[in-house]
């Protein structure tokens, strides 16, 4: 890191559990961002101010004036451009010492199998189940932590699935995919209902929280716990998750 490098995360420097060796470790990860919307907004701001030297972020959606309800990262005169390059736009803003990669169209699997095999962690933060399945796949494939959340109304979600650990539950073991069986489809989007704008910045942060501290090898994950919040009456639960030996994706 250079002088100015030094200055501007002097405070993340300053805590004993991150110290240079953990920003530095920051500022040398590749974390892709799946989704630039209510969640991938607050998740891109704190990586990118935080000092994740590269950021690849994926959404072919462009900004609406709907979005500006709770899509933290753009601004009214994003509305009419791509999200990612919205999102790409406001995170030089803050932090131009970093590398922010976009992809503006929809990824095929094989497109997102080589974006994932060049992250060193997966945040998703999709809106819609074959995403989330697609990318568990690939995560579980290519042995890639992932950090999953969600959010509709006022209650949200949390959790990691860290699947470098053989005995990390993936997303799969939670929900298992009833398409597989039922041949339903599973592109229902969580876009198209309400939600409580603070409530996918509580999501989102939490999502951030997790993802830096799995870069720097610091803390304990949410693997193996699932966090939920009901912002309505405002409190916190956790379930504890286990692995599905029946899985039919990571066992």
């Amino acid at each position: 890191m250079n002088d100015n490098q030094l200055l501007r995360y002097s405070r993340h420097i300053l805590l004993p559990q991150i110290n240079y060796e953990g920003q530095e470790a920051l500022v040398n990860s590749h974390a892709l961002i799946v989704g630039a919307g209510g969640l991938g907004s607050p998740v891109a701001l704190y990586l990118a101010a935080s000092g994740v030297g590269t950021l690849t972020i994926c959404d072919f959606d462009v900004v609406d004036l709907t979005n500006l309800q709770r899509q933290i990262v753009h601004t009214t005169a994003s509305v009419g451009i791509n999200k990612a390059v919205s999102a790409q736009q406001t995170l030089f803003e803050i932090n131009p010492t970093i590398q922010v990669n976009t992809v503006c169209v929809k990824s095929t699997e094989d497109e997102f199998a080589l974006l994932l095999a060049q992250a060193d962690i997966v945040i998703d933060c999709s809106d819609n189940f074959a995403t989330r399945y697609l990318l568990n796949r690939l995560c579980v494939q290519l042995k890639k932590p992932l950090v999953s959340g969600a959010a509709i109304g006022f209650e949200g979600q949390v959790t990691v699935y860290d699947m470098r650990s053989d005995s990390s539950p993936c997303y799969h073991c939670l929900f298992p995919d009833q398409s597989e069986t039922t041949g339903e489809n599973n592109e229902m989007r969580c876009a198209s209902n309400g939600v409580f704008s603070p409530l996918v910045g509580m999501i989102g942060t939490t999502q951030a929280a997790e993802a830096l501290k799995l870069l720097m090898g610091i803390g304990e994950s949410l693997q193996g716990r699932l966090l939920l919040l009901d912002a309505l009456a405002m409190e916190w639960r956790t379930i504890k998750l286990s692995k599905d030996t029946a899985c039919s994706v990571c066992s």
